[in-house]
């Protein structure tokens, strides 16, 4: 049985935390000023330092997966998760609502089709999650298989482009590597018509849509 995690706010928690969001900000930061969302890479996850956010991530600080999670397990929700989707745009959550014309009714619940430059914003924060947590034992499949786990959650929430997008790039990096992956989200950056404003086509090599079997 999973040993329950205390919820006592110590100094150790607190720099453990501290330590853990400002490494994930520093390795997306670098993700974004790679591809040439500096701005972004700037403002990334900065609601995380805000009291709403921290506490509750030093209250549930673990070390190996994200406080939010914990929370989620003890109340049903989370209070830092609720403030943080509500306010970063490179989260699907935050772009989640009704959709008309679409499910029973001709109305559901789902996700709009992100802007360009937060999808890809998306894909950093997802990279740098894994690299975060799963420390020396990363490797570039790890952001396509974390994903591949929660995709019948996930993929049904996320808006068929946007979702398409981001599988492309998480498969490319499977397969290719980093470089590879960071080189084509700098060349849709410089041809946004590949994805705004028309339906994404995914441009990958049909032999990337199975990284496994590489």
């Amino acid at each position: 049985m999973k040993k329950p995690v205390s919820k006592k706010l110590t100094i150790e928690k607190a720099t453990g935390h501290l330590k853990t969001i400002t490494e994930h900000k520093m390795i997306v930061m670098d993700l974004c000023f790679k591809i040439g969302l500096t701005k972004q890479g700037l403002l990334h996850d900065l609601s995380k330092y805000e009291p709403v956010e921290f506490i509750t991530g030093v209250r549930y600080y673990t070390g190996d997966h994200s406080p939010n999670a914990e929370e989620k397990l003890e109340k049903g929700y989370s209070t830092a998760w609720l403030h943080h989707k509500g306010k970063n745009k490179h989260h699907f959550e935050y772009w989640m609502d009704l959709q008309y014309g679409k499910g029973v009714n001709g109305v559901r619940v789902g996700g709009a089709k992100m802007p360009l430059r937060y999808t890809l914003e998306m894909a950093c924060d997802r990279i740098a999650a894994c690299k975060v947590y799963h420390k020396e034992k990363y490797t570039s499949r790890d952001p396509w298989n974390y994903y591949s786990i929660k995709a019948d959650v996930v993929a049904p929430n996320l808006h068929e482009d946007t979702r398409t997008l981001l599988e492309d790039i998480l498969q490319l990096m499977a397969v290719e590597g980093e470089e590879k992956a960071l080189a084509y989200m700098r060349w849709l950056l410089k041809h946004p018509q590949q994805y705004e404003g028309r339906k994404y086509k995914s441009i990958i090599s049909s032999h990337l849509k199975n990284p496994d079997t590489r």
